[in-house]
């Protein structure tokens, strides 16, 4: 029986890293139809080979700061338990991978690609582990103080915090380093309007992202005898809710519509193991029109250039999903219980600060050494012609 059940947990939390690493198609495509068209290449190249960055930093550094497990030893050891513990790294990678296919959205369509490239290795093999560490593997004591000081640790089941909102604030320090676009904003105050090159695309995006979620979310049990439907229907309701409330606050625009459901998710991953689902629903749709919201308030009344929203969406709604889970989660609401109000807003608070500490210590000599960003003329041309030496589709055919 053990033999079977190390199977299965196996193939369980396998599944979980296909859909996860499934919605990496998702972050390319809806990058990718939000942007202008001569940027669509460099979006999807980004997204691919950020990912393979991630892999050889966590492998090889992120995984053994957040959970003391490195992967040295004899391929016969690794295998032990149907190489569980290899199956559990290749889930927790689709995570942090998360972090820079979200900054990607954020700086997109003027940042240069091989300092992108540091940063990713830097970001996923240091600062995203460290503070990984702190909520699911009780590093320096920091969850213990929260249970003696508040009650209960901080609680983050699938990552509304340790995934969204670190991706999401690191995002935001990167577009403020990174500066606006080039003729966004004008100097009387006018806004140029960059509109998305895809709906369809986008749309894909989306749906891609939507569907695997529920592998982001219902796998995060990480084995098969923990796995709650409970997860899934609060991850609907969530989602349904954040689409709603988009749909209504954006005044049915289609870029605000479909980045609705994902706010929803977004915010729902931290509690969706304790709210009931009422709780969830309401989660959603505050996450949905505070991302319409806070979109708005971000590009037009404040100058940030974040492309995709990518700080109002994660930054933003994950911040509100940690908080959440410390108040639909209580059994006073329904919920399950064993959440603490204070350690939700504590929690929360250190890993925005270790998200902006560790972006900045990040970005900052690189922005010095390298520079971030396109010269004028290279953003003129397009990430696609200046980096790839090829447009996403070319006007003409050969003249040979």
């Amino acid at each position: 029986m053990e033999a079977i059940k190390a199977g299965n947990d196996t193939l369980f939390i396998l599944l979980g890293a296909i859909m996860v690493l499934a919605m990496h198609a998702g972050f390319a495509f809806l990058e990718l139809g939000t942007v202008r068209k001569k940027n669509q290449v460099n979006a999807l190249v980004k997204i691919l080979v950020d990912f393979a960055v991630s892999t050889i930093a966590y492998f090889f550094i992120g995984y053994a700061i957040a959970y003391g497990v490195t992967f040295f030893g004899s391929a016969e050891a690794l295998a032990q338990r149907n190489g569980y513990e290899l199956v559990r790294f290749f889930f927790l990678l689709t995570f942090a991978a998360a972090i820079p296919a979200i900054v990607s959205g954020g700086i997109a369509e003027r940042a240069k690609f091989n300092p992108q490239l540091a940063a990713t290795f830097l970001l996923v093999g240091f600062v995203y582990p460290l503070f990984e560490g702190i909520a699911w593997n009780g590093h320096y004591g920091i969850q213990a103080w929260f249970k003696s000081a508040f009650g209960a640790e901080f609680h983050d089941f699938a990552g509304s915090v340790v995934v969204h909102a670190m991706g999401g604030w690191i995002g935001l320090v990167a577009v403020v380093m990174l500066g606006a676009r080039r003729g966004r904003y004008s100097k009387d105050g006018n806004v140029s309007a960059h509109p998305p090159s895809s709906i369809p695309f986008l749309a894909l995006g989306a749906w891609i992202l939507s569907v695997g979620w529920f592998g982001f979310n219902v796998m995060s049990a990480q084995t098969l005898e923990k796995i709650s439907g409970l997860v899934a229907v609060n991850s609907l309701l969530a989602m349904v809710g954040g689409t709603i409330a988009a749909f209504v606050a954006g005044r049915n625009d289609p870029g605000f519509v479909h980045n609705g459901p994902l706010a929803g998710l977004v915010a729902v991953c931290a509690g969706s193991d304790v709210m009931h689902p009422l709780g969830a629903l309401a989660t959603g749709t505050v996450a949905g029109g505070l991302f319409v919201f806070m979109f708005t308030q971000t590009q037009n009344r404040w100058k940030i250039d974040d492309v995709l929203g990518v700080w109002p969406l994660h930054g933003i709604c994950g911040a509100w999903g940690g908080i959440a889970a410390g108040i639909f989660g209580a059994k006073a609401l329904g919920g399950m219980g064993g959440v603490a109000f204070a350690s939700q807003v504590a929690g929360t608070a250190l890993g925005v600060l270790v998200a902006v500490t560790g972006a900045a210590i990040v970005y900052g000599p690189l922005k010095a050494a390298l520079g971030l960003r396109l010269d004028a003329e290279e953003e003129f041309n397009g990430a696609d012609l200046t980096i790839h030496k090829i447009t996403a589709t070319p006007e003409r055919e050969a003249s040979w």
